[in-house]
């Protein structure tokens, strides 16, 4: 069903984007980024927050770390991670396969800038083993997703 969910949201809005399906799990970063040949960075996490009386959902790069300061300072309110069951009572994607495409509940959708460093990223696509490669400024934009700066800063390399 989140696979479909998925599928129909880029038939009516992206045609041209491709659901890529995986053999192997990736399920999570390290997986994810290994399955595809990217760094952990590229992997676009989608995560589940409640924000005061509300469920959002925010998308950042793989390797980032959120900042618990500067998501209430962005959101307004302290965030909570939604447990598992909740997430996919509000996606319809289970966890592994959260993104920010073919929601069965209307979500308030942020991407952190952090997405920025890259011209392409790899969120999942409502599956454990999926992913569609996207502009993030595309992808923001086809899900309406305001821009936060909510991560904490990568270490220097």
């Amino acid at each position: 069903m989140s696979l479909e969910s998925v599928r129909a949201f880029f038939h009516a809005n992206a045609p041209d984007l491709h659901i890529i399906e995986l053999a192997t799990s990736t399920a999570t970063v390290a997986l994810a980024a290994e399955a595809h040949g990217v760094e952990p960075g590229q992997i676009a996490k989608t995560l589940a927050f409640r924000v005061g009386e509300r469920n959002v959902l925010l998308v950042a790069r793989g390797d980032a770390r959120i900042d618990n300061k500067k998501i209430k300072d962005a959101l307004g309110s302290k965030a909570k991670m939604l447990d598992a069951e909740t997430v996919v009572a509000l996606t319809s994607h289970p966890v592994g396969g959260v993104c920010p495409f073919g929601l069965s509940t209307d979500l308030a959708v942020y991407c952190d800038i952090s997405l920025q460093s890259f011209s392409e990223v790899m969120p999942a696509a409502g599956a454990t083993h999926t992913a569609v490669k996207i502009c993030p400024t595309r992808m923001a934009d086809l899900v309406n997703a305001q821009w936060v700066d909510v991560c904490q800063p990568l270490p220097a390399a």
